[in-house]
């Protein structure tokens, strides 16, 4: 498992799910299905405060 990061490449808003995809090694596509669907089945507000969450709390990837 890599460092948790924020992608600067793949990303559609902050880049949270493009790092997490990367770092646990599965396909950002998958991870953004899944986080849409626990979005609408848990309520709205608490997938995106743990989003909100992680844009604040994970780096942006390095540019190397």
């Amino acid at each position: 498992m890599n460092k948790l990061i924020r992608s600067r490449s793949n990303r559609k808003l902050a880049g949270v799910l493009g790092g997490l995809s990367k770092s646990i090694g599965i396909d950002a596509t998958i991870l953004r299905v899944i986080f849409i669907v626990l979005l609408f089945t848990t309520g709205v507000f608490p997938m995106t405060l743990i989003y909100a969450l992680l844009v604040f709390v994970l780096p942006n990837e390095e540019v190397l």
